[in-house]
């Protein structure tokens, strides 16, 4: 997998932290990953299977949207998704960036005319989500972490903000649980350094239960 261009002296410092940490939580995490993932897979693939028909039904296009992301230590990796938008999407994302509602590099739109019918469905109760359980099957994400970032957006945070490479991105974290796109770029990448500081196995666990109740449909979800 590639890096992302960060400067070398902070690398250096995540590779440091990284090997320093506790090396039971890390086995425990990815054990949990591993297991979680795998039951996940084969439990929910019944609805897999369905919400990938209902994409192909209604428009288009691979039923998986791939996309480079921003992993560990700066590694480049593709991030799996069911496609919630039309095939043409990125085309059409140029024509709106001037209705950003998110502060910072990132982008969200409350009313995204790119969402598909279904898209809107799955995006509302983050079964969008679910191929990224093949990613934690892989290793290249984890079930609790910071979200990953697109290359662009990384090169545009700043400095204090690179500290959330020092773990593997998740499927939730802090952000998931605590209102989400109601909350502004800077305070996201805080509650993401909160999590890099506070990270332990029950505070693992305890984010994983309380995303349940997120799958059921987030009012702040879209």
């Amino acid at each position: 997998m590639e890096k992302v261009d960060l400067n070398t002296e902070i690398i250096q410092q995540i590779e440091v932290t990284i090997e320093n940490e506790n090396k039971l939580y890390l086995f425990s995490k990815r054990a949990l990953d591993i297991v979680a993932s795998l039951i996940g897979l084969i439990v929910l693939s019944p609805l897999i299977v369905i919400i990938g028909i209902l994409i192909r039904i209604e428009s288009k296009g691979p039923i998986i949207f791939s996309q480079k992301r921003i992993g560990l230590k700066g590694r480049k990796f593709e991030m799996y998704k069911f496609r919630s938008m039309v095939p043409n999407a990125e085309e059409l994302k140029k024509k709106l960036l001037e209705q950003n509602e998110m502060s910072g590099p990132m982008f969200k739109m409350k009313e995204d005319p790119r969402i598909t019918k279904t898209g809107k469905f799955i995006r509302k109760t983050s079964i969008d989500e679910l191929p990224q359980l093949i990613n934690v099957l892989k290793g290249e994400m984890s079930l609790v972490g910071p979200r990953p970032s697109l290359p662009k957006e990384v090169e545009k945070f700043e400095s204090w903000m690179l500290k959330r490479l020092e773990v593997k991105p998740g499927l939730t974290c802090y952000w998931q649980v605590s209102g989400r796109n109601n909350i502004d770029f800077e305070q996201w990448m805080q509650l993401d350094l909160d999590y890099v500081n506070d990270r332990n196995f029950l505070l693992d666990i305890k984010l994983i239960v309380r995303t349940f109740f997120v799958l059921f449909g987030d009012e702040n979800a879209h």
